[in-house]
């Protein structure tokens, strides 16, 4: 078998949440080996989980992370929340308040061709871990940071999670419903997912420039910019128009009819989407209504968006005694774009899916066997797969201070003494 396309990269991991540990995920399964630097004095919590969670914990959203919230020995081993993005890496655990781990640091970057974080700006600068550091030690490494503002500006050192990121570009603004204000807005944020593909893009862009020229650089990533390009035609419509667009739910502001409609069953629902008046035409075959194509009220496309809640009232009476999938059927075999609307645990079964291969069963140290989300694209030369389950922490400890970096016996034992590396959290064991 012909080797993975980043065979032979090695990529130094200091990302924690979702937006870094999902492009750092890419990179692995794209065959880079990638290096996620952790520490067992300081649990990250929104990565890992707690060391050991209350009870409330368990009880809460959260708590569904661990296996059937059942936290174990290692809780950090059975988070889901890590397990996912973790996959296809190696775990090492070194203390950045001392001086041996900025030392363990710099060894690995002089080995190491990609140093990713998404740190706060000022978090490993206060340790000494900047682009000119690891420079120093590795001339053409390629540094990319990723901080949710970005390096520069007034906001550089502000914290941010995908929810700031989306609502400071006007995301949550314009994805909620008019009758509802951004409040209601679902905890599902765009804006990290977003970031993992397009840090995965600009590495690999950074690389492609290195090989060429030999150069290596820095890369200066805002999440919250890269999140402004998802809402274009609302900031284009304002420089071109000086009109704020509102939230407008499911609909289009240039498609109609566009929403959701309820269908047969306990809360099933169909989407369905109408980009033209030839659609619009096959529309009003397919529900068995095609007079409504010649209604001037529908006629064309700002006649039908005008018109849009009667449109609303029409294709709901039409979907709600019919099951999602055969509404989907139905319409696409007119034409017209349309899908079920499914819940997560539909998707698992979705027969599309499955044809595909795009779930993988993935087996994990101390969580199990679980199925995990493929990638969206596929290669015909280079197959791709879940090279490894996440790691279990400071898993790879030996390979990597060892092999790696040529630790001696003496030097390791004393950093596991001092508790500076480990498998377990400091401190838990007692808890």
């Amino acid at each position: 078998m012909a080797r993975l396309p980043l065979h032979g990269i090695r990529v130094l991991d200091f990302t924690v949440v979702w937006a870094g540990p999902w492009a750092s995920m890419l990179l692995g399964d794209l065959g880079a080996e990638v290096i996620r630097v952790e520490s067992i004095n300081r649990a990250d919590q929104v990565s890992r989980g707690a060391p050991r969670p209350s009870p409330t914990i368990l009880e809460q959203a959260r708590g569904a992370y661990y296996v059937d919230r059942t936290p174990g020995e290692r809780p950090w081993n059975r988070y889901g929340y890590f397990n996912f993005p973790g996959r296809s890496k190696c775990s090492i655990t070194l203390d950045l308040t001392r001086p041996d781990g900025l030392e363990a640091v710099l060894r690995l970057a002089a080995v190491s061709d990609v140093l990713l974080d998404n740190n706060r700006t000022s978090t490993l600068a206060r340790f000494g871990i900047t682009y000119e550091a690891m420079r120093a030690v590795r001339p053409d490494i390629v540094y990319l940071a990723m901080p949710a503002f970005g390096t520069t500006g007034p906001y550089a050192r502000y914290r941010g999670f995908g929810a700031n990121t989306e609502a400071i570009v006007g995301h949550t603004w314009l994805r909620g419903y008019p009758d509802a204000d951004p409040s209601m807005t679902y905890v599902i944020f765009h804006a990290d997912a977003a970031a993992g593909v397009s840090a995965a893009f600009a590495l690999i862009a950074a690389l492609h420039y290195r090989r060429r020229t030999g150069v290596g650089q820095f890369i200066d990533m805002s999440q919250a910019e890269n999140m402004v390009h998802h809402l274009t035609p609302a900031f284009m419509d304002y420089s071109m128009n000086r009109r704020s667009q509102e939230s407008i739910g499911n609909r289009h502001v240039s498609i109609a009819p566009q929403g959701v409609y309820r269908c047969l069953g306990e809360d099933d629902w169909v989407a369905i989407s109408v980009r033209s008046n030839a659609e619009w035409h096959s529309l009003c075959r397919a529900i068995g209504q095609p007079s409504l194509a010649s209604d001037p009220r529908f006629g064309t496309t700002s006649n039908r968006i005008r018109n849009h809640d009667e449109l609303d009232r029409i294709l709901s009476a039409w979907a709600q005694d019919k099951d999602k999938y055969a509404v989907m059927e139905t319409l696409q075999a007119a034409g017209v774009p349309s899908g079920p609307v499914i819940a997560y645990q539909d998707a698992h079964y979705d027969p599309h899916l499955h044809a595909r291969g795009f779930f993988e069963l993935v087996s994990e140290p101390e969580a199990g066997i679980h199925l995990h989300p493929g990638r969206g694209f596929r290669f015909s030369e280079t197959p791709l797969h879940v090279r490894s389950p996440a790691p279990t922490l400071g898993q790879h400890n030996d390979y990597l201070y060892r092999d790696l970096m040529g630790y001696s016996d003496g030097d390791y034992q004393r950093l596991v003494d001092e508790q500076q590396i480990g498998e377990v959290y400091v401190g838990a064991a007692a808890q």
